[in-house]
């Protein structure tokens, strides 16, 4: 297994206009790490730098303590599955997922030993003999990956490799990624604009906006305890509140007073933003202390649950709810906040 840090990495396509500002990272070995944000945040950018297929204009990569910064791809172990999968349609499938080591100079027998070990693992072994464009999408990227775990790398690098697919495949795909993942012990780093795929497969996950990390934590830690406004609304959706820090350390906003999760670097009298998830809201059927009112405006069926929209004194919020009774536009209802779910943020 591999460990990778990554240290003052920084790149610019254009002078004055920075991809990535400098970047650290350290990425346990056997780790499934993901890299999450929006479009042009230098998340792959970032990725095809590990690969070496992008030169950084500073900072350092190692692997396992090894520097590799200015070391050619073919000389890092890090294989990489591209977004559009980059298969060759003339070629077989095992033609193709025997390509990297035909690089390497692999002798036949390791060859066939490694392409039919990775088609098993992807459960393709009954198609090796099949050419590219008589797979189906899922089995295109099964081979992409094959092709890519048959060298035995060091480090795997994904860059969106289900973007391409419906979404019942893709949630088939994020769980075999994963066991994939877990069964050979690798070390991977997935790219991805998908809050789902992140917070359902990462070990931990790192949070980009503009070149630059905001958060780094579990899955968990980060979608419950966000550092900063752009994190709570980029992992799902969230409830933002306007108030000040009352002297017993709790949040005053115009519409009542609350607990807060993390008031420790709160001081009595600051203004900040809080906020809260809508399935941490919750509809009660008398006042009680710390309820307040809300009118409601609509309602959105999800399937599993349902989205309301409230007016709370001129604030909208989002409350999200399974199993939802029949409730009426225009009426007011009692809600709380369930104790401890009010986040302050920081940025």
């Amino acid at each position: 297994m591999t460990s990778v840090e990554i240290k003052g990495i920084s790149k610019s396509y254009q002078p004055g206009v920075p991809v990535l500002k400098p970047i650290d990272l350290k990425i346990e070995a056997g780790e499934l790490f993901f890299l999450l944000g929006p479009s042009g945040c230098g998340k792959s950018t970032l990725l095809r730098i590990l690969a070496g297929l992008v030169e950084p204009d500073a900072g350092s990569i190692t692997f396992n303590g090894r520097e590799i910064t200015t070391l050619p791809p073919e000389k890092r172990r890090a294989a990489m599955v591209f977004q559009n999968y980059a298969l060759w349609p003339h070629l077989t499938v095992f033609e193709n997922v025997a390509f990297g080591l035909r690089v390497e100079g692999a002798d036949r027998a390791r060859i066939r030993r490694e392409v039919e070990s990775a088609l098993e693992l992807v459960q393709l072994a009954d198609c090796m003999n099949r050419r590219i464009p008589s797979l189906s999408g899922g089995q295109q990227q099964r081979v992409a990956l094959a092709r890519a775990l048959a060298v035995n790398p060091a480090l795997l690098l994904l860059d969106e490799p289900l973007s391409n697919l419906d979404a019942r495949l893709r949630d088939t795909m994020r769980h075999e990624i994963r066991r994939i993942c877990k069964e050979r012990r690798l070390t991977a780093l997935y790219v991805t604009h998908d809050r789902q795929e992140a917070l359902s497969m990462a070990d931990r996950l790192a949070v980009m906006q503009q070149g630059e990390i905001r958060q780094i934590g579990r899955p968990e830690e980060v979608y419950n305890h966000p550092e900063c406004r752009f994190v709570a609304g980029f992992l799902g959706d969230a409830n933002f509140l306007e108030g000040e820090i009352t002297p017993a350390g709790k949040f005053r906003s115009h519409f009542g007073e609350f607990a807060l999760e993390n008031p420790s670097g709160c001081t009595p009298g600051q203004r900040i933003t809080a906020a809260i998830r809508p399935e941490r809201i919750r509809f009660v059927d008398t006042p009680r202390p710390g309820s307040f009112r809300a009118r409601l405006i609509s309602r959105t069926f999800l399937g599993e649950s349902c989205e309301w929209k409230l007016d709370a004194d001129g604030l909208e919020l989002t409350v999200t709810e399974s199993a939802a009774p029949v409730r009426v536009p225009g009426e007011s209802f009692e809600l709380e906040f369930q104790s401890g779910h009010l986040v302050a943020l920081r940025g």
